[in-house]
């Protein structure tokens, strides 16, 4: 008996013996018989596993990953690989629909800085104390990022960039657009909380040769950088909340709109003036 037909005789008969058992009586591996299998063409052979998963993903409302629906279908009596559950769920879009927040780990060393800002948010001069940090802005088309750098003298957006890929250029470009536009003295703390793009070793050799000392946040101390989280809680409140943006470029235009209001038109209730207007009538 040729190889190939001993394999198709094993796959005819797969759900009534055991694959290892009837692979030994035929005397054919299981890697060569596995083999066979994905290479057949035989469209419909996932199916079954594809109407169970399918099941299983309008029941939780589609937000198992694979491993739950691995879980689901043993507790069912339904046998399977978790990596060809995963491949199933891959070929008829039965994937969850939540997506988990990833996590970046660099073997490289990191710089950690002390908390040099220590919750004191009050600057008597421009450029003296700055914070930063980075926020998610939702479209249909997908998360938008969005580094802002707020001055902790008049509350003012020093310079802010915006990115489809959260990663160090964009912290870096915001920094260096910052320092395009205002006057960098040794004396500026830079304040942001321990995120990856702030230990990464080029924030550290930007803020070096601009002579910005770096203040960091102690970690799982949020209100530590409590004046950057501030902002955009203004931002999505007043602006983003109020509109279902389509695309990055409608998300970019109202950011663009809202910064520009927010510097010149928007009021304090502290100091009854807007960010740029406290910014004018300070004097060296």
């Amino acid at each position: 008996m040729r190889t190939s037909v001993k394999y198709l005789v094993i796959y005819r008969h797969k759900e009534k013996y055991a694959i290892s058992e009837m692979c030994r009586f035929f005397e054919v591996s299981r890697s060569g018989y596995y083999d066979f299998v994905n290479r057949m063409d035989i469209p419909a052979k996932d199916l079954p596993l594809a109407e169970k998963i399918r099941e299983c993903q309008e029941g939780c409302g589609k937000t198992y990953g694979y491993r739950r629906v691995h879980l689901w279908l043993e507790r069912n009596g339904i046998h399977h690989n978790p990596k060809t559950v995963l491949r199933v769920m891959q070929k008829y879009n039965l994937l969850s629909v939540v997506r988990r927040k990833k996590y970046h780990y660099y073997s490289q060393a990191l710089h950690k800085y002390p908390n040099l800002l220590n919750r004191d948010f009050n600057a008597e001069r421009p450029n003296q104390k700055w914070v930063t940090d980075i926020s998610y802005i939702h479209t249909l088309q997908g998360v938008l990022y969005l580094s802002v750098i707020r001055d902790l003298f008049d509350n003012s957006i020093v310079a802010y960039k915006t990115s489809t890929t959260q990663n160090v250029q964009l912290v870096l470009e915001t920094i260096k657009a910052a320092k395009r536009k205002e006057k960098v003295t040794a004396e500026l703390q830079l304040h942001s909380d321990q995120g990856f793009q702030y230990t990464s070793h080029p924030y550290f050799k930007l803020t070096q040769s601009y002579n910005i000392i770096p203040s960091m946040s102690r970690r799982g101390n949020p209100y530590d950088n409590a004046l950057a989280e501030n902002f955009f809680s203004i931002l999505k409140t007043e602006c983003i909340y109020r509109v279902k943006l389509k695309t990055y470029e409608e998300a970019r235009l109202l950011i663009s709109q809202y910064i520009d209001f927010y510097n010149n038109q928007r009021i304090q209730l502290k100091t009854k003036l807007t960010p740029l207007e406290k910014r004018s009538q300070y004097v060296a």
